[in-house]
């Protein structure tokens, strides 16, 4: 009802699939947890105001309804925060000084929201991007483990791993984009 409307593209395209640009099937989303949610706020209607589908509320028989674009907005900031507060432990293996921690994740809720596209293209690209990522988050469950039973890892360190995994796998994954072209150029 909120985010699987297909005109709705057109006005929050973050609420929609990862990779925008392959074909996929619209998901029912009327059973999401934050979907519920966020219908349950306000008073809602699934039309979209008639003079301006722009528009986060419409009257309907009188009464100010919320439209499905309010409640895609709704559940797109709900989801910035969850993924906020998953991050938070991610922070906390870099460093321990909590305005870092807040600071961070407030630009980080900020800032990468219009970097998104960008990103998910980048995710699609570097096929070697993923793994690395799972190896840094890897490392810093050890370490928080580590230091949860005395064992101090430097910051230093941390962020030694984190770059040279960040920066392997984004050279890997152009190294071997690089050869793949060259191949299907010479197989031509």
């Amino acid at each position: 009802r909120c985010c699987n409307a297909p005109h709705i593209r057109d006005h929050a395209p973050s609420c929609l699939s990862t990779y925008p640009d392959e074909e996929e099937e619209d998901e029912d989303l009327s059973d999401n947890a934050i979907v519920k949610f966020a219908g349950g706020l306000f008073d809602s209607t699934d039309q979209y105001d008639a003079e301006d589908p722009s528009k986060f509320f419409t009257l309907e028989d009188g009464v100010r309804k919320a439209t499905p674009l309010l409640l895609c907005l709704v559940v797109v900031e709900l989801t910035d925060i969850v993924f906020a507060v998953d991050s938070v432990p991610a922070v906390f293996g870099v460093t321990e000084d909590p305005l870092l921690v807040f600071t961070s994740n407030m630009f980080a809720i900020l800032g990468l929201r219009s970097l998104y596209t960008v990103l998910a293209k980048a995710a699609a690209d570097l096929k070697y991007l993923e793994p690395a990522v799972a190896i840094i988050l890897g490392f810093v469950g050890v370490k928080l483990g580590a230091e949860y039973f005395g064992m101090a890892v430097s910051n230093e360190a941390s962020l030694g791993v984190i770059v040279t995994m960040l920066s392997g796998g984004i050279g890997l994954s152009l190294a071997t984009k690089d050869a793949d072209e060259d191949d299907e150029g010479a197989s031509e």
